[in-house]
């Protein structure tokens, strides 16, 4: 068989191929270590050297031939695969959905309503803010101080440096949106600040990103007392109880002064815990009197106007209420664990009806 011949023949069965095997077969009945190319290629040792230049570059010639053969048919091939799967597997989005296939409310979310049904009730209005922000609103305007701890990249997700210097970050909380809130409003400022947060941090209780709520009230006749019972109507309401104790410590934070670390009494018995019982106690969240230098950052004068502020992880709060043991299960999306914790999408929580 000649050259032609062998082309002709090796680039019809290319052309018979129906599918990725086949074409692969035929590869190497041609191009194997016994293909028929191949097996040509061995008798060029015998040849004289003119033959053998003149034999060598044309078998080269025809595996090249092969080869951009073989290569087009896998091309067409494997387009023609995509188009018939893709027709196999066509969803007509217009029908009804399976009854096993019914979402649920994510508890963060469930959550997340809870705390806005409440604190609306008290008369607080809902501010956002970027994700993407930059160190005075994140750091300077929050009295944090440039050798602080939280301003080192091993606790926060900085971005790369720009041509002035700076940097932008991710929020490290959500204290950013009560900064632009007061530079934005005149006082009464009576705001709740939910929304995610990131830190460099992971563990059961700790992850890279997560969900916070923090609140403001700027007035000039806001004190302690206020923030006492706003904190306790919203536990109150929160864990659904009659009444629950509260425990301040005093702390730090740089943003506020006096600064108090706040408790809830609980028990643990059965090894649940259950708030407003017993004689243990539990952190909850951290609160204070703004700091003079937060109210004039925001714009206003500390000497005519004052306020608290208090912050609590919304994942943290929604494992103590509904029994959620590990927070990474949060971001998962095990089916199995959205189905046993999840809420109904019609149970919307309000506090007539009942918040869970």
């Amino acid at each position: 068989m000649s050259l032609a011949q062998l082309e002709q023949s090796i680039l019809a069965e290319v052309a018979k191929a129906s599918d990725e095997a086949a074409l692969e077969a035929v590869r190497v009945a041609a191009l194997g270590k016994k293909g028929s190319i191949s097996e040509r290629m061995k008798t060029l040792g015998a040849m004289s050297p003119e033959e053998r230049k003149e034999q060598g570059a044309a078998l080269n010639l025809l595996k090249d031939r092969v080869a951009e053969a073989l290569a087009a048919r896998k091309g067409l091939l494997a387009e023609e695969a995509l188009n018939a799967r893709l027709a196999a597997e066509r969803i007509d989005v217009t029908l009804p959905a399976r009854a096993e296939l019914k979402g649920t409310v994510h508890p963060v979310s469930q959550v997340w309503e809870e705390v806005v049904q409440i604190f609306g009730d008290l008369g607080f209005a809902v501010a956002e803010g970027p994700h993407i922000e930059d160190d005075f609103h994140n750091f300077d305007a929050l009295n944090i101080p440039p050798e602080h701890p939280a301003r080192q990249e091993h606790d926060t997700f900085f971005f790369n440096e720009k041509q002035d210097g700076s940097r932008m970050l991710l929020r490290t909380h959500t204290s950013p949106v009560q900064i632009r809130t007061m530079l934005a409003e005149k006082p009464p400022i009576r705001i709740i600040a939910p929304g995610r947060t990131f830190r460099c941090d992971s563990d059961m209780t700790h992850t890279p990103m997560f969900n916070q709520v923090e609140g403001l009230v700027i007035d000039e006749k806001t004190h302690l007392g206020n923030l006492k019972w706003v904190l306790h109507e919203f536990c109150k309401a929160f864990f659904e109880v009659d009444d629950v104790k509260m425990r301040f410590r005093a702390s730090h934070f740089p943003f506020t002064e006096p600064s108090m670390e706040v408790d809830i009494n609980c028990s643990w018995e059965g090894g649940q815990v259950k708030i407003g019982q017993g004689d243990s106690w539990l952190e909850i969240l951290g609160s204070g009197m703004v700091h003079p230098n937060v109210i004039r950052a925001g714009g206003h004068d500390p000497d005519k106007v004052q306020g608290f502020a208090f912050g609590m992880g919304l994942d943290r709060i929604c494992m103590l209420k509904y029994g959620i043991p590990d927070l990474r299960a949060f971001f998962e999306a095990d089916l199995r664990w959205l189905r046993h914790y999840g809420f109904r999408a019609v149970n919307v929580p309000t506090l007539a009806g009942g918040l869970s």
